[in-house]
């Protein structure tokens, strides 16, 4: 029989545990502790018809640690006189090969010094690299082995990451987020930094195609300044000149000739600059294009306030065009693709261009039509014009070299590509209700055939008897210039 335990003996026991166990839980659920994070490298990858551009973030403080050359506190300026040593340690741990082993040529080029920061790692300093690597003739650039350390091969908690941002045969042009390729980094089980092998997959010139027509259309919806050039001059499409004043109607079907001609001459401007400048790989300086082309919009709204050149607007289109067309060529030039590449990118992004900009015209068309017709379209116009101005002079002196709120204003709303084409349909729809609605009454109101006749403003037919017969100052396709008929 086993002798009862003695009570002291048992609380203290009872103490015991609870000591090892409280601490113990409280171990369990407390965070794993972390070193302080420290920043990745960064390789960006551009593939060519038969080269590979590399594009490397190294943070110098990790630079420093693995290569001995210090960065972290020196100038800009001071940075060519350090570049022969960052050239010879890069070329020393940048290594691709065929998959067969057969090296690629690694030529280093411009360096550059920068602040960044990453999620978690606050900001910090970085050298940017840039790097051609070229695989032997007949190489793949689409598939090969990375064999690179730089700075892993002595720092071992660094990670590089591998990316792709342009590869034109696959479809990747729009130069958005990158995909991953891959990490590299120390293999701690065999304390090595294995090679990355890079599988880039088939690409094809439709791919190719397919994504310039999508960034055509893509660089059209952003590009406000390029809309509102079109738009501006479409608005006064309908409306007569008298002298120095828009004052007066053309008939509908004139209207459409109009909107037609300015839109197919802007179209050819802009579309036999690409071509040209794209084709002949000119290099177009950008800021005095862009200049150009905010002073174009700026003309626009003025000859949309008073005509500066009635009957004319084809003409200035085509002109005009011609400087938007070297922008859009600009978008073309960064992506150094090769001669074939350059055709089909040429094709499929004019395409793209177009499809959008008729999409949008088309939606325009019965709004401008309406607007021409209300007693308030001379408020509007004219609103309408101040507003869009207002951006050019915004955009003429940010690009002449002075930021201000009204340009990044202005561009900021060309970062929904949605809001244009949605605005523009729900006008559209507005539009087209009114004027069927104008029509009924029209139809069933004493002398609506007055209201129905093309180029006749509301007003005509707002008393009923017989039509007035035509005045010295009207002409067919027209009516007289009054004060009810849109006076600017």
């Amino acid at each position: 029989m086993t002798r009862p335990r003695n009570w002291l003996t048992t609380a203290l026991r009872l103490v015991a545990g609870i000591a090892i166990a409280v601490p113990a839980a409280l171990l369990l659920g407390a965070p794993p502790a972390a070193a302080h994070p420290m920043p990745h490298s960064v390789v960006q990858l551009d593939v060519h018809k038969a080269s590979v551009t590399a594009r490397l973030e190294l943070p110098v403080g990790d630079l420093a640690t693995a290569s001995g050359i210090d960065l972290t506190s020196i100038e800009p300026s001071a940075l060519p006189a350090k570049a022969k040593a960052v050239r010879a340690y890069l070329g020393k741990h940048i290594r691709p090969t065929t998959l067969q082993g057969e090296a690629w040529q690694v030529g280093i080029g411009s360096l550059g010094l920068s602040r960044t920061e990453q999620t978690s790692t606050g900001p910090y300093r970085e050298l940017v690299v840039k790097a051609v690597l070229t695989p032997p003739p007949g190489g793949d650039v689409r598939h090969f082995t990375l064999h690179y350390d730089v700075i892993v091969h002595q720092v071992v908690t660094h990670t590089t990451l591998v990316t792709v941002r342009q590869d034109w045969a696959a479809g990747r042009v729009g130069g958005g987020s990158a995909t991953q390729v891959g990490t590299v980094g120390l293999d701690i089980r065999h304390m090595k930094v294995p090679p990355l092998t890079v599988d880039l997959g088939d690409g094809s010139a439709w791919r190719g195609l397919l994504a310039m027509t999508e960034l055509g259309g893509d660089h059209i919806l952003t590009g406000t300044d390029h809309l509102l050039f079109l738009l501006i001059l479409l608005l006064p499409a309908p409306l007569l000149a008298t002298g120095r004043r828009w004052h007066g109607l053309v008939g509908a079907r004139a209207a459409l000739g109009r909107i037609g001609r300015i839109t197919i001459a802007f179209t050819v401007g802009h579309s036999v600059a690409l071509a040209a400048t794209a084709l002949g790989r000119l290099e177009i300086p950008g800021r005095p294009v862009e200049v150009f082309i905010a002073a174009s919009i700026l003309v626009g709204a003025v000859h949309a306030i008073r005509p500066l050149f009635p009957g004319r607007e084809a003409l200035v289109a085509g002109v005009f065009g011609l400087g938007h067309g070297m922008a859009f060529s600009l978008v073309l030039a960064e992506m150094q693709l090769s001669t074939g590449q350059l055709v089909f990118s040429l094709l499929g992004f004019n395409l793209g261009i177009e499809l959008v900009q008729l999409l949008l015209v088309c939606l325009a068309l019965p709004v401008l039509l309406v607007i021409a017709r209300l007693r308030v379209q001379p408020a509007l116009r004219v609103g309408g014009a101040l507003l869009t101005g207002t951006a050019a002079v915004g955009w003429l002196v940010d690009r002449l070299g002075v930021p201000n709120p009204v340009a990044r204003t202005a561009d900021s709303v060309g970062s929904n590509t949605t809001l244009m084409p949605a605005t523009l349909a729900l006008a559209a729809v507005v539009a087209v209700g009114w004027a069927l609605s104008a029509r009924r009454r029209a139809r069933g109101e004493p002398g609506g055939a007055a209201r129905l006749r093309p180029g006749a403003p509301p007003e005509a037919a707002a008393a009923p008897g017989p039509a007035p017969s035509p005045g010295p100052r009207e002409h067919a396709g027209h009516v007289s210039a009054d004060s009810r008929s849109g006076g600017g």
